[in-house]
């Protein structure tokens, strides 16, 4: 998948969110955190950190992330 085009997004179900508007949150959120990460990176890098330990922190704090909102698959 090209890391640049918009994702597709899913439902629990495995079934693709067909909302236009739904979908349109979901990549400004996307392209929001990804330009983010990407910022921070940078910084990182300037500040003399290790790219491999700073994308581990970055996994650890998506792998890490709860919510209190249940799934549905509306």
């Amino acid at each position: 998948m090209d890391r640049n085009a918009e994702q597709v997004w899913l439902k629990p179900s495995g079934a693709p969110v067909s909302c236009v508007e739904k979908i349109k949150v979901l990549n400004e959120n996307y392209a929001e955190l990804k330009a983010l990460a990407h910022d921070a990176l940078e910084d990182a890098l300037i500040l003399g950190c290790s790219t491999e330990q700073f994308r581990q922190i970055l996994h650890d704090m998506i792998d890490g992330l709860t919510s209190s909102i249940a799934e549905s698959d509306e």
